[in-house]
């Protein structure tokens, strides 16, 4: 289904008065506010293909109804949430889960939902149906050098799906690991993966990157192959200038300093950009925000510090994706929170005083800088946001909307009840 522009702007046209006081009263004391509306207006946050459908722990999975059954669908469901934001204007697929059958016809499906392809995602940490060989202990890292060459393979035929659709950038995640001490040899393990990462690199296009992610833990619960942000540094600085760390937010030991990890690898000019979600424990894939929002708007504020210190576009120079499970939420309901909460925290670290900033730092007056930070997160911004969306001809309330449109029960009425997304 498609939303059409008329049935958003009058809704929009029935909370226009009270958004404007809500606007006039956030935007009074914020000299630079049409700045920061524009530079909202041109940011964009990718939505994967994997994240249309209810997530699940594994114990169970509980689907609504209504979800995407093929890669047309999801785009859809994806189209849905950037007319409604005007903040989702990217799809990243998964392969092989969503394999074009048609590049042309799946290109001009994306351009009618103004919709561009974000970095493509190679899946070698599961078995696939009529696959030769099993990952079951490791893929680029595996002793097996069969087995190696297989998963480099895989991934440079998901380079060729990304050519294919005008997609710049491949992410890299590995399951490889160990769960038991003794299983493996570490050096052995990093040299291989860093061999089969060299040929996947030769591969690259000129104009591409490639996306090292890192996880301190899961499914390998003893040692992870790319563990945490300096072994995905390793790899990257090893391979050449076109890989790039790339962070996903769960994917931490408790209490991660995250933002200072994001400082330092943009220093370095090695960022690829983010996954964004929350967690409580580990890599729970929450909704961004949920939990930890004085957190995200602390790395977002070493973002932008670090972005305008290298003269770096917001909008395009490192990759912005959620990467969530929405194990007991709409799929659709919980994008747009999520979108949302980005939305905002990048909202309060375009508002930081940098000047002043600096200034507290520079004379260690550790009391001004916090307060600086601390007044900054406590500022209401929504009806800045809400206005960079109204430009831009999306929703002033995207979840009201979604609710009283009844936009599930459309797509269920449309797929079905029983319809469940593929992927994981």
């Amino acid at each position: 289904m498609r939303i059409e522009k008329n049935r958003i702007a009058d809704y929009n046209n029935a909370q226009l008065a009270a958004h404007k006081r809500k606007f006039d009263f956030a935007a009074e004391n914020i000299s630079n506010v049409e700045s920061i509306i524009q530079q909202l207006m041109s940011f964009n946050v990718a939505i994967p293909s994997w994240a249309l459908g209810t997530g699940g722990t594994r114990f169970g999975r509980f689907p609504g109804g209504g979800e995407p059954g093929t890669l047309e669908q999801k785009m859809e469901d994806v189209g849905l949430l950037h007319a409604l934001n005007q903040s989702s204007g990217a799809i990243s697929l998964h392969i092989p889960w969503d394999i074009p059958k048609n590049y042309q016809e799946i290109k001009s499906l994306a351009n009618s939902f103004d919709l561009k392809f974000d970095a493509v995602n190679s899946n070698t940490f599961q078995d696939q149906k009529d696959q030769e060989l099993s990952y079951k202990f490791g893929s680029l890292q595996h002793t097996n050098k069969a087995i190696r060459k297989q998963a480099i393979q895989h991934n440079i035929e998901v380079i060729k799906h990304g050519v294919e659709l005008g997609s710049k950038a491949l992410t890299v995640w590995l399951s490889d690991g160990s769960c038991y001490p003794g299983q493996l040899n570490f050096r052995k393990a990093f040299q291989y993966t860093l061999e089969s990462l060299e040929e996947i690199y030769a591969a690259l296009p000129e104009d591409w990157k490639v996306f090292i992610e890192y996880k301190c833990s899961e499914p390998n619960f003893y040692s992870m192959t790319v563990g945490d942000w300096g072994q995905s540094l390793l790899f990257a600085n090893k391979l050449g200038t076109k890989a790039k760390t790339l962070v996903d937010l769960g994917h931490h030991l408790p209490n991660a300093n995250i933002e200072q990890i994001v400082a330092l690898l943009l220093m370095e000019g090695k960022l690829a950009g983010f996954h964004f979600n929350d967690s409580k424990y580990g890599d729970d894939d929450l909704t961004v925000g949920a939990m930890k929002p004085y957190q995200l708007f602390l790395i977002f504020n070493e973002l932008v510090d670090g972005m305008d210190a290298s003269g770096m576009n917001h909008a395009n120079d490192l990759g912005w994706m959620i990467d969530a499970s929405h194990n007991v939420k709409d799929p659709l309901e919980d994008l747009l929170q999520s979108v949302e909460a980005i939305m905002l925290s990048y909202t309060h670290a375009l508002l930081v005083d940098r000047q002043r900033l600096s200034e507290a730092q520079e004379s260690n007056d550790v009391v001004v800088a916090q307060e600086i930070l601390q007044n900054t997160f406590r500022t209401d911004v929504r009806a800045i946001v809400a206005e960079a969306r109204l430009r831009s001809g999306g929703s002033l309330n995207p979840l009201g909307f979604f609710r009283e449109h009844k936009i599930r029960e459309q797509l269920i009425a449309q797929r079905g009840k029983s319809t469940i997304a593929t992927g994981l």
